[in-house]
């Protein structure tokens, strides 16, 4: 069973997205916030696997609530696509962005894919990462020497958003051991999941090395 909390301002939207999930098997919510203070102290309080989260609420944004949470998976769901918000949730450690114009089937997807341990980004927001990212100055990264010449091809590689199995393909190379490659790149760099890997891939400036964004 998937586990659930909501952290939106509208209690329309709430209730919908509530309606939406108890209806659909192996999922539940188990908690409801109307702002980001009360949506930290929920997670505390039921641990869930996942949180929606909205952007703008009152008393703390969901940004701060997102950087605040590490105790469950955060998934952003905005009616505003503005780059600002794409980035800035991801630094944050979110693991996924979605409007919330996307059909329903769609953020049911998102919930599964990200409580399963993946992240979810739209080749669109991966490609608005990459032309803000590789536009600026490389951050020194101390982690990137740890690892391989191979993970650091690999890091740049799902960077720009490709699957696992797309890496596979690319560099003839079994999906297992991409899966594997891609889990040890995380580990040593101390990325929480694929989506924090994807900025550490733009901040550090292993795209620069003639890589070009997945379209």
């Amino acid at each position: 069973m998937i586990r659930i909390v909501l952290a939106d301002d509208q209690a329309l939207i709430r209730g919908g997205l509530k309606a939406l999930i108890d209806a659909t098997d192996g999922m539940e919510v188990v908690g409801e916030a109307a702002d980001g203070e009360q949506a930290v102290r929920v997670v505390e309080e039921t641990k869930p696997d996942i949180v929606l989260m909205d952007v703008r609420m009152p008393v703390m944004d969901g940004l701060e609530a997102t950087r605040r949470i590490t105790e469950a998976r955060v998934i952003v769901l905005t009616t505003f696509e503005i780059d600002e918000y794409v980035f800035e949730s991801l630094r944050a450690g979110a693991s996924g962005f979605l409007l919330k114009e996307e059909e329903p089937t769609e953020i049911l997807r998102a919930i599964t894919v990200v409580a399963a341990g993946e992240s979810l980004l739209s080749p669109s927001v991966t490609r608005r990462v990459v032309e803000t990212f590789v536009s600026g100055p490389a951050i020194d990264l101390p982690a990137l020497d740890e690892l391989t010449d191979r993970e650091r091809e690999i890091v740049a590689l799902a960077g720009t958003g490709l699957s696992n199995q797309e890496i596979a393909d690319k560099l003839v190379i079994s999906p297992a051991t991409a899966r594997t490659h891609v889990s040890r790149a995380m580990l040593k760099l101390g990325a929480r999941d694929r989506a924090q890997l994807v900025v550490f891939a733009y901040e550090s400036g292993l795209v620069q090395r003639g890589i070009r964004p997945a379209t």
